[in-house]
């Protein structure tokens, strides 16, 4: 008899795609003969429909995952496929991050028509980027260059350089690479001078947490250091209450002993950061312990700066 299908949800960029594309290609590679049908159901959110404002204007992260949740909710989706950057930290009732692919690159590329690197830019060039993190940590390398808003997908941030736009923009390495066009890639930044947003890199399987079946079928797929990773910078980044209206990096490694962090927090205008790092043997504890010294670093009213 026939497994019933898997309807799996996921927004419906080009990106998004690869990303659902690749779970269900681990899926039949692990399950063979045996599994089921995977339906890609594409959902158009608001974070996609919205694209004249910054995402800190109109709602944060949630704009990328509500209809998809509703789906899960209704029973009308058995899994969702996200980028794991784009997840709130706090999520519906009765749905779970249970499940992670192999973490990718989390590098952050410099992408150009003009210059080699970010270090080349001249004086008064124009970066584009939606992301507050990348802003920031632009203005704190690179005070002399304008950071402007950027929006849009991969094909249409190169779309926007091709117009003249802007002189450059930042995007991740690992949607790049699962696009098949790191080859634009001009420059890749390294993780200690620009760490990436939490998450980045890690493609995330949600689901409802009662659901047995759906968890057995995403077992031989998951990567347990990656979802060990994940666990603590989720839980750096609730500590610090992490949304896209504040500038937050963070990155860790699981190790044989437990997990390493590296974190950073900026004002949205780069000049003032706090800079950490904390390892242990448990990874929430982890991220807990390090959000934790940042914020007391920083102070009330540190994400208010202009």
């Amino acid at each position: 008899m026939q497994p019933k299908p898997i309807r799996l949800g996921t927004r419906g960029s080009p990106l998004a795609l690869a990303q659902a594309h690749e779970v269900r290609d681990r899926l039949v590679a692990a399950w063979g003969a045996r599994a089921p049908e995977v339906e890609i159901v594409p959902i158009s959110t608001a974070g996609d429909r919205i694209q004249d404002r910054t995402l800190a204007e109109v709602g944060g992260k949630g704009l990328f995952t509500e209809e998809i949740e509703a789906g899960l909710l209704s029973g009308t989706l058995d899994i969702a496929v996200h980028s794991s950057k784009d997840m709130p930290t706090v999520l519906p009732e009765g749905l779970a991050l249970g499940h992670f692919l192999e973490r990718e690159d989390a590098r952050d590329a410099f992408v150009s028509l003009k210059y080699r690197s970010l270090a080349e830019l001249p004086e008064g060039a124009v970066i584009g980027t939606a992301s507050l993190r990348r802003a920031a940590i632009v203005r704190r390398l690179r005070p002399d260059v304008v950071v402007v808003p950027y929006r849009g997908n991969v094909q249409t941030r190169l779309r926007k350089l091709g117009e003249g736009i802007a002189d450059a923009t930042l995007l991740a390495v690992a949607g790049l690479k699962r696009l098949g066009m790191l080859e634009v890639a001009t420059e890749i930044l390294d993780l200690e001078s620009f760490p990436p947003a939490v998450g980045q890199g890690a493609i995330c399987i949600e689901s409802r947490v009662d659901d047995a079946r759906v968890a057995e079928l995403l077992a031989p797929i998951h990567h347990k250091p990656t979802a060990v990773a994940l666990a603590c910078e989720r839980a750096y980044l609730a500590r610090l209450d992490g949304s896209c209206r504040t500038p937050i990096a963070g990155y860790a490694v699981a190790t044989d002993g437990g997990v390493d962090l590296h974190g950073l927090i900026l004002t949205p205008d780069g000049r003032v950061a706090h800079e950490g790092r904390e390892s242990g043997s448990d990874p929430e504890g982890v991220g807990d312990r390090l959000g934790a010294r940042l914020a007391a670093l920083a102070g009330p009213g540190f994400f208010g700066g202009s």
